[in-house]
């Protein structure tokens, strides 16, 4: 675990090298998708088959390509009465989060009596990546077959692997409660790419998101442009600001609920005080030795954890900026302030009351953000990822006569006679 102080001539240096640490994939993920993605897009079925059998151990034609919707309704119905109740409570607050999120259309005409618009249309299919090998999240198949709902998707296509055949039951009772009836039991770079060129029964889609591993994120970023993608998703990552007033308890914790998701997850505390820096050290090793996650939260913590202390609260932000982080906690009596002073972050959670691992659930807000500090440019998973705008716009007579002559001497600046032509043509003029 790193720990860097304001007051240390290294500090700059050192600061840059975390902000610079690269935790993706590496250049022979990029050269074993590509193959995979050669394969499916050239042989289909086979190749997934193949493929299953290989990194998932079952063979599809024994175990079927598909999962029947049937066993998705048993699975919710056998729930504890608790849980299924947390998964419905779960859906409603994201379903009536994302609902807000839906674009207006637009058609309105101006003072040269040119009608302009734009309308919104949803995507006629979307494929949902769900992550079922070391471990199964229901709360993202909600998070992202929700947003394809409320935006109008009427096929959702979703792919899961189930290594040696099994599924998680909690996956399969979200499904049914997402209204998911198209179920693959397939799952890797080789999913990713069937449901972007087609392969035997799984018909291709328009758009993929959903998270995965290594080679999931780099299959989606390598079909870019065959479809449309949510976003690159690397490993999770959490930048914690947070001063004396806390408990230290709660802060290792914040801390650790982001470590214990992969090796190479990025935990990091911005404090203005150091004793207390300490104390949550100290904490977080207490608390690692109780965590059924301990291997995997322990690896993190130790290789890409930081401490770092700041002369002031507001002299974190800038740094916090600079990391652009998934998910940034202000554990502060005021959180406004601060938060007024952000400009990139995935999500932020205001106040010592909002831990992140309530946006990963019930909040509502979407949990699927940018990584790798492309919260500088990229926003997390919404209903606009499963639509697109179409603009549109009509003149009449005299709204050509008013654009037209411009429009000619514009296209004839550059070159483009046949432009000037198709509106001369209309106004008469000798071209």
């Amino acid at each position: 675990m790193i720990r860097l102080h304001h007051l240390n001539p290294d500090f700059a240096a050192r600061f840059d090298a975390l902000v610079d640490a690269r935790r993706e994939s590496s250049a022979d993920v990029a050269r074993d998708v590509a193959a995979i993605i050669s394969r499916v897009r050239s042989e289909g079925a086979p190749a997934v088959a193949d493929y299953t059998i290989r990194f998932d151990r079952h063979d599809l034609e024994t175990t079927g390509w598909a999962i029947d919707p049937a066993d998705c309704e048993a699975a919710f119905h056998a729930l504890d009465p608790g849980l299924a109740h947390a998964l419905q409570l779960a859906a409603d607050r994201i379903r009536a989060y994302h609902e807000r999120q839906r674009p207006a259309d637009t058609d309105y005409t101006d003072d040269a009596g040119v009608r302009l618009g734009a309308r919104w249309s949803p995507v006629d299919a979307a494929g949902l990546y769900v992550p079922g090998g070391r471990a199964a999240y229901p709360s993202s198949l909600l998070m992202n077959a929700i947003p394809a709902r409320v935006a109008g998707v009427e096929r959702l296509a979703m792919v899961t692997p189930t290594p040696d055949g099994e599924i998680n039951p909690l996956v399969l009772a979200a499904a049914h409660l997402a209204g998911i009836t198209e179920i693959w039991r397939v799952g890797g770079a080789q999913a990713v790419a069937a449901l972007a060129h087609g392969a035997g029964p799984i018909r291709p889609v328009d758009v993929i998101t959903g998270p995965g591993n290594a080679w999931v994120a780099e299959a989606k970023r390598q079909l870019y442009g065959v479809v449309g993608i949510d976003m690159v998703a690397g490993p999770s990552e959490i930048v914690v600001i947070a001063d004396a007033g806390n408990d230290p308890d709660w802060t290792a914790a914040d801390l650790l609920s982001q470590a214990e998701h992969d090796t190479v997850t990025q935990s990091i505390l911005f404090t203005d005080d150091a004793e207390f820096g300490d104390e949550v050290a100290a904490r977080v090793d207490r608390q690692l030795a109780t965590l059924a996650t301990e291997t995997v939260a322990r690896t993190a913590w130790e290789a890409n954890g930081a401490i770092v202390v700041v002369g002031t609260l507001e002299d974190a932000i800038p740094l916090s900026d600079r990391l652009a982080p998934e998910h940034l906690q202000l554990a502060v009596a005021d959180p406004q302030a601060l938060f007024a002073r952000v400009r990139h972050a995935g999500s932020v959670f205001l106040g010592r009351h909002t831990p992140e691992a309530i946006g990963d659930y019930v909040a509502g807000p979407n949990h699927v953000l940018p990584t790798g500090r492309r919260a500088r440019f990229a926003s997390g998973l919404s209903v606009l990822d499963f639509m697109k705008r179409t603009s549109f716009l009509q003149l009449d007579e005299t709204s050509l006569r008013e654009l037209g002559p411009a429009t000619v001497a514009l296209a004839e600046a550059e070159g483009l006679p046949a432009h000037a032509r198709s509106v001369a043509v209309r106004l008469r003029l000798n071209r």
